[in-house]
């Protein structure tokens, strides 16, 4: 009777042993890792390019319209909320004029805030404007430089954590300055407006 129960436990022995090694040799796979995708934020130094259409107001002279480009850089801050605070500046290549009256280049240093829909925001802006004017009637021509204010709103997407595009309104009054004419001195209001669209490396 001891054999037999010997030789039983012998052979479960023998069956369950190849078994055990089978599980030895084949570890449980390791569950697979998962890299947390960080949110998109707005912070940090950008610089980039624009064109556009400007069309505007200048006395003494017919409506004045015509191609912009330029350049702009700049930084945007975000915290934990949708809210982006930021500060741009740009400076423009001007084909805006008319018969008499030319806008040559301009530039701006503006204020940014807008509320960011993670990779697409909208804001509004607003700050300081400048510019040079010429003014030429009669073969007599004269140049001076323009100040005042820029106002205005636009939306940005971004494609990348790098690249971003964007469509921008821009209204800008530069005040007014004197010219000299054929007819004697001229003051000569400026306002013009601006829709352009432009791309921008965010680093």
């Amino acid at each position: 009777m001891k054999r037999s129960i010997l030789a039983g436990l012998g052979l479960v022995a023998l069956i369950s042993a190849p078994a055990a090694a089978a599980d030895l040799g084949y570890p449980a796979p390791a569950a697979p890792a998962y890299e947390a995708v960080m949110p998109f934020t707005w912070t940090g130094f950008y610089i980039g390019a624009n064109a556009g259409y400007g069309w505007g107001t200048a006395d003494w002279s017919p409506d004045t319209d015509g191609f912009i480009g330029g350049i702009q850089a700049g930084y945007n801050w975000q915290g934990a909320g949708p809210l982006v605070l930021g500060i741009e500046t740009d400076l423009q290549y001007s084909n805006v004029e008319s018969s008499v009256f030319t806008l040559d280049y301009f530039g701006t240093i503006r204020a940014r805030a807008g509320f960011a829909m993670d990779q697409f925001l909208v804001y509004g802006t607003g700050g300081f404007a400048y510019g040079s004017g010429t003014y030429e009637v009669g073969g007599l021509k004269d140049d001076n430089t323009h100040t005042g204010w820029a106002l205005g709103f636009g939306g940005e997407y971004a494609l990348s954590n790098n690249i971003t595009l964007r469509a921008e309104y821009l209204y800008l009054d530069m005040g007014s300055e004197t010219y000299n004419t054929v007819a004697g001195p001229a003051d000569v209001g400026l306002t013009t407006n601006m829709l352009r669209a432009g791309i921008n490396y965010k680093f």
